[in-house]
């Protein structure tokens, strides 16, 4: 299935990185990204391939399980790539962190994903 870059990237935020259940982001890594995806992380490297990216995306889940992303601007799309700005934290509280995810698509999926931190707004 082919999805707008917009979707990617508010899907990989809440279904895959957001996601504390394996099955439902195991579901969500098939859905939107490629079998060769990359994701850049600025701390700890490049985790090729899906099975690669869900492992990751659980381990960061796993090290703040309550933690929710919220975008604190619409996703931009330029062509097939896309980024979209964010806070996460607990729920009720300040956020603890800042970033902008960027990404490449292709066919309607993500092919390539960069991390970025951001300062807290």
């Amino acid at each position: 299935m082919s999805h707008s870059i917009s979707t990617l990237m508010i899907r990989n935020l809440e279904d895959v990185f957001g996601e504390n259940d394996p099955a439902r982001r195991r579901a969500a890594v098939d859905a939107i990204f490629h079998e060769d995806a990359v994701f850049h992380d600025p701390n700890s490297g490049a985790y090729r391939g899906r099975d690669e990216i869900h492992r990751i995306a659980g381990m960061i889940k796993a090290a703040h399980p309550d933690f929710r992303y919220q975008p604190i601007a619409p996703p931009e799309e330029l062509g097939d790539a896309g980024r979209i700005r964010w806070v996460s934290g607990s729920p009720g509280k300040a956020p603890a962190y800042a970033g902008t995810d960027f990404i490449i698509a292709r066919d309607g999926r993500i092919a390539a994903l960069y991390l970025f931190f951001d300062t807290l707004p």
